[in-house]
C-alpha cells in the first residue's frame, strides 16, 4: 500500500501554477495540546492576512516534539487526534488549509503522521517510514513504522510529505518522485548541535538530486528539556539551489511563493538571512534551552551562586540575555578560601549585568558541620571531605533560596568537569538545569570572549563587556583550600578537553590519543576518571545538548563498568563507590 487514508485521486482538480505557502517555524510545548492548538490558530490567522494557500507545521506539532512515552498513553494521543478533528473543522471557513503533524492511531498502531486539514476535515495522513533510534531518538519504541509515501493532493499539486528522518535515506522520496510528486514539504523535529545545519543541508541537497523536486525544511525551534530545536528553516529549488533561509533560534511565519514553470515548481519569494554558526550558534542555543526550560516549567527565574569564575560568570550571563536581569538573582558564597580577587570579580559581573546580587557568607554553617561531625571525625587529618563540605553548605544554602521564594537553581559545571569527577555531588551540582553542561571548559572561555563583543538577536541582557577580563585570564580554581588551582590535579584544560574529545565525542582508543601525542599516563588517568564519575552524571541536572555527544540522550554507558581499554592497565579498577574521593578534593 502506498500512503495512508485520505488520498485523493490525481487529477480530480485542475493543478495550481501558484502556491502561497506559510512556513511556520514556531515554539510547541510539549503536552500542551490546547496550547499547540491557540499557536496553530495565530500561525494561520497570520497566514491568511498574507494571502496563504497552505501552512505548514514541524514534526508532531499537535503532541510537541519528542512526546516520548506520552505517546503510549492512549488518552494523549486521542486528545491530540480531538485537536486535530477540531482545528480541521474550522478551515471550512475558507481560510489557509494546513499541514499538521500528530500521533495517529489506525489498525490498533500507532504512527508519527502528517496530516492535510482541508474543506473542514482530514483531506489526507502520511505516516512516517523511518524511524530513527540511535542518538537522542527513540522513536521504535513508540511508534511503528508507515507504508511508503505516494503524493498528497492539494490544489490539483502533488505534494510529497516525507517526515523528518524519511529524507536520510533514499526509499520515502524516491517513491514520492515515482508517484508524481512534485514538490517536496517536510516537517522535521531536528535538534540542534554543532555542525547540524551542515548535515542538514548536504542530506536535502541529496534528495533534491536524486527526484529533480524542489524541497522545503521546516523544522521545529525552541527547547524541550535538554534538547534545543534550533529552526533555520530552508528551502531548494530542484536545481539545489537555495529557495529560501529562515533565522536559527526564532520563531516566525514566513511567506514563500512558489511558481510553476517549465522545470515544475521553484520558489519565487522567500526570506533569505544569514544563521549563527559555531560559538555564537552554540551560545544561542543555551540562551533559548535555559529560557525554555525555565518558562515552560512555569518558575518565576533563577537563582544561582556567583563565585567569581569562569563557568559562573557565562552562566549568569546566559541567565540574563534569556529571562531579564529582574528574573535572576545570583549569590555569592563566601568563605575563607575565597579570594579577594573573586569577591571583586563576581560583583564586577553582577553589576555589569544588572542582577540582583546577594553576599551570604558561609563560615557559620561550614563550622557547625565541623562541630557536629568533630567527635566522629577525632583523629583523622582534614582533607577532601572537610573541603567538600564548603560545596554542600554552598548547595544547602542555594536551594533554600530557591524553595524560599521560587526559582529554580541553576548549577554550572561545565562538561570538563562532570568527564572527570570535579564537581561536588550534593554540593555544587545541585540544581533544576545547567546551560553549559555540554560545553567543555575551553569553549566556555571562548563563549564568554565572545559574549563581551556580541549577543544573539532578542536576548535580553546588556551590550558590551559583562564578564571582567580578569575572570577570562585568572586560573580556574574551586578555591576550596588554600592557594588552590585546577591544574594542581588536572592536565591543562587544551590538554584535558583535547582528551576528552578523543574518548567521549569520538570513542578513541588509548592508544590512537597517545600516537596524536598525549602522554599515556595522562590519558589512561582521565580514562579512569571518566568511567569511575558516571555515577555522578546520572545524577546531574539535565543540561542544553551542544556537541553530537553529550551525557545523557547520546551516551549511555553503565554505572558498574570494569572495562578498560587495552591500552590501559590490565587489572580491573574497582567501581567509585559513593564515599569515594574524586580529583581537586571535589566529590
Amino acid at each position: 500500500m502506498i500512503g495512508a487514508i485520505g488520498s485523493p485521486e490525481l487529477g480530480v482538480e485542475a493543478p495550481a501554477n501558484r502556491l502561497v505557502i506559510g512556513i511556520a517555524q514556531i515554539n510547541c510545548t510539549v503536552g500542551d495540546i490546547e496550547g499547540n492548538l491557540a499557536r496553530i490558530r495565530a500561525a494561520r490567522e497570520e497566514a491568511a492576512a498574507f494571502g496563504a494557500d497552505l501552512v505548514m507545521f514541524s514534526e508532531l506539532f499537535i503532541a510537541g516534539y519528542p512526546p516520548e512515552d506520552l505517546v503510549l498513553k492512549p488518552a494523549f494521543v486521542e486528545a491530540c487526534r480531538a485537536a486535530c478533528a477540531e482545528i480541521a473543522l474550522e478551515t471550512s471557513d475558507g481560510g489557509p488549509a494546513l499541514l499538521v503533524g500528530l500521533p495517529f492511531v489506525e489498525g490498533g498502531d500507532c504512527y508519527n503522521a502528517y496530516a492535510l486539514l482541508d474543506k473542514g476535515r482530514i483531506e489526507a495522513v502520511r505516516f512516517k517510514v523511518d524511524l530513527p533510534n540511535y542518538g537522542v531518538f527513540d522513536e521504535k519504541r513508540v511508534f511503528k513504522p508507515g507504508p511508503m509515501p505516494g503524493p498528497i493532493v492539494f490544489k490539483g499539486v502533488r505534494i510529497g510529505i516525507p517526515i523528518c528522518e524519511d529524507i536520510w535515506g533514499p526509499d520515502p522520496v524516491e517513491c514520492i518522485a515515482e508517484t508524481g510528486g512534485e514538490i517536496l514539504l517536510v516537517p522535521n523535529g531536528s535538534p540542534y548541535w554543532r555542525g547540524k545545519g551542515d548535515e542538514r543541508l548536504s542530506v536535502a541537497v541529496a534528495r533534491v538530486v536524486e527526484s529533480k523536486l524542489p524541497l522545503v525544511y521546516l523544522n521545529q525551534v525552541g527547547g524541550q528539556d535538554e534538547l534545543v530545536f534550533d529552526g533555520a528553516s530552508f528551502a531548494l529549488n530542484s536545481d539545489a539551489s537555495l529557495a529560501f533561509q529562515l533565522p536559527a533560534f526564532a520563531s516566525m511565519v514566513a511567506r514563500t511563493v512558489w511558481e510553476r514553470g517549465a522545470n515544475g515548481f521553484a520558489c519565487v519569494e522567500g526570506p533569505k538571512v544569514k544563521i549563527e554558526e559555531g560559538d555564537r550558534a552554540d551560545y544561542a542555543a543555551c540562551v533559548l534551552g535555559l529560557r525554555d526550560y525555565v518558562d515552560k516549567n512555569g518558575f518565576p527565574g533563577v537563582v544561582m551562586g556567583l563565585s567569581g569564575g569562569i563557568d559562573s560568570a557565562l552562566c549568569a550571563a546566559i541567565a540574563v540575555d534569556a529571562l531579564g536581569a529582574r528574573r535572576v538573582h545570583c549569590l555569592m558564597l563566601p568563605y575563607r578560601f575565597t579570594s579577594k580577587e573573586s569577591l571583586a570579580d563576581a560583583e564586577s559581573c553582577a553589576r555589569a549585568l544588572g542582577l540582583r546580587y546577594d553576599m551570604l557568607p558561609i563560615s557559620p554553617v561550614v563550622e557547625g558541620f565541623q562541630t557536629v561531625l568533630a567527635p566522629i571525625f577525632k583523629g583523622t587529618a582534614p582533607g577532601l571531605t572537610e573541603e567538600n563540605i564548603q560545596s554542600r553548605a554552598r548547595g544547602a544554602l542555594l536551594m533554600a533560596v530557591s524553595n524560599k521564594f521560587g526559582p529554580m537553581l541553576v548549577t554550572t559545571g561545565n562538561k570538563s568537569e562532570m568527564s572527570v569527577g570535579y564537581a561536588t555531588i550534593y554540593g555544587d551540582m545541585n540544581g533544576g538545569f545547567n546551560p553549559i553542561k555540554d560545553l567543555y571548559k575551553m569553549q566556555v572561555f571562548r563563549l564568554a570572549e565572545l559574549r563581551n563583543r556580541w549577543k544573539p538577536d532578542g536576548a535580553l541582557g546588556p551590550d558590551g563587556e559583562v564578564i571582567a577580563p580578569n575572570i577570562l585570564v585568572k586560573p580556574p580554581s574551586a578555591e576550596l583550600r588554600e592557594n588552590q588551582k585546577d591544574q594542581d590535579s588536572l592536565p591543562p584544560y587544551e590538554v584535558l578537553d583535547a582528551i576528552l574529545d578523543g574518548l567521549v565525542e569520538k570513542e578513541m582508543r588509548v592508544s590512537d590519543l597517545v600516537a596524536l601525542g598525549h602522554d599515556l599516563e595522562t590519558v589512561k588517568r582521565i580514562e579512569k576518571l571518566l568511567y569511575l564519575a558516571e555515577y555522578k552524571r546520572r545524577q546531574s541536572a539535565p543540561g542544553v545538548k551542544v556537541t553530537k555527544k553529550n551525557f545523557g540522550r547520546d551516551r549511555r554507558y553503565p554505572i558498574v563498568n570494569w572495562f578498560r581499554d587495552p591500552g590501559s592497565p590490565k587489572s580491573p579498577a574497582s567501581p567509585a563507590p559513593s564515599g569515594s574521593a574524586a580529583p581537586g578534593g571535589v566529590e
